[in-house]
């Protein structure tokens, strides 16, 4: 995970001050969202938690493990979010927790209200046009997700909101929400959109572009090729994408090419050279600036760290 992407360090409660030893909890009290920062210094496990809001959680230090509506568990690291509907209980295992390496995690809930009125707000002003009308919503199939640059710079920020002492903090906090719901918005959609490209690649114009994107990957791909299958201007192209998906073009053809790289690599058989070229790099020297930039070390290394892990696994 990039450094980029994992959130600002909290300072830890003083242990004079702990009031428990699992999930300790900080709370800060604004107008339309109440932060949480949980701490946990023992190992323990089926911890419930609930809240009666929508919850945007993220850890910032340690590892807990999630259980969620009956799905299969899930590690919860540093640079990741969680979101969860109002009145449903996650159970969390601490496995690593103790004093010496504690968990650490936001949880900042918004007023249902407030997430009611936002995405009503979006789907009358800012929708598409009525031949793609796509709804806001919310979707909690899509509950966990590793943070962008984006979200954790929009997280860190209303942290630095929630635990100030400014008067104008409700103000800020709103702002800042709005963003951050909008931020989740998008990148559910461009996953949706995604998912459903690959099965039905004729059913939108979202769909048609990301499945001509996938499909040539290994290629040179032009916005301008892009901007015209959509039957958009260039620059008409660019901004549709953006409003659609909050990413440019160019940044979705990179991470995809990236998320491939990470699959390739995995091949102990595979080189760097090769997986440049496979994943559309002309350039191999810009390919390892590039995964290095997106996933926090170098495709040599990346490749290494799974070679060691599927030896460790093997012993």
């Amino acid at each position: 995970m990039p450094a980029s992407n994992l959130l600002q360090p909290i300072a830890l409660t003083p242990p004079g001050r702990l009031q428990t030893l699992t999930e300790n909890r900080r709370i800060f009290n604004l107008k339309s969202c109440e932060l949480n920062v949980f701490e946990s210094y023992e190992q323990t496990y089926d911890v419930p938690l609930t809240f009666g809001d929508f919850v945007i959680t993220s850890m910032v230090r340690g590892k807990k493990i999630m259980h969620l509506d009956g799905r299969a568990a899930f590690d919860y690291l540093p640079g990741e979010t969680v979101i969860v509907p109002a009145n449903k209980t996650m159970l969390i295992d601490f496995p690593e927790a103790c004093p010496e390496t504690p968990t650490q995690c936001i949880a900042l809930a918004v007023d249902n209200a407030y997430i009611r009125d936002t995405l009503h707000y979006l789907n009358d002003y800012y929708n598409s046009a009525e031949d793609e009308k796509n709804d806001w919503a919310l979707h909690f199939d899509q509950y966990h997700f590793h943070n962008d640059t984006d979200t954790t710079g929009l997280i860190d920020k209303l942290i630095r909101i929630c635990t100030s002492s400014e008067l104008t903090k409700n103000i800020y906090a709103d702002l800042s929400i709005k963003e951050l719901l909008i931020r989740i918005l998008q990148s559910q959609h461009l996953q949706l959109q995604s998912e459903g490209a690959h099965n039905d690649s004729n059913s939108s114009r979202f769909r048609f572009v990301l499945q001509y994107i996938h499909d040539h990957l290994t290629e040179r791909i032009a916005v301008d090729t892009l901007s015209k299958k959509a039957y958009l201007s260039r620059n008409i192209f660019f901004r549709w994408f953006r409003e659609q998906f909050g990413i440019t073009p160019l940044e979705y053809i990179t991470r995809e090419r990236i998320r491939l790289a990470r699959q390739l690599l995995a091949d102990e058989n595979s080189t760097v050279s090769q997986v440049s070229l496979q994943c559309g790099f002309s350039d191999v020297n810009y390919f390892v600036r590039t995964f290095k930039r997106s996933e926090g070390l170098t495709p040599g290394a990346y490749k290494e760290m799974l070679t060691r892990s599927a030896g460790s696994s093997r012993d």
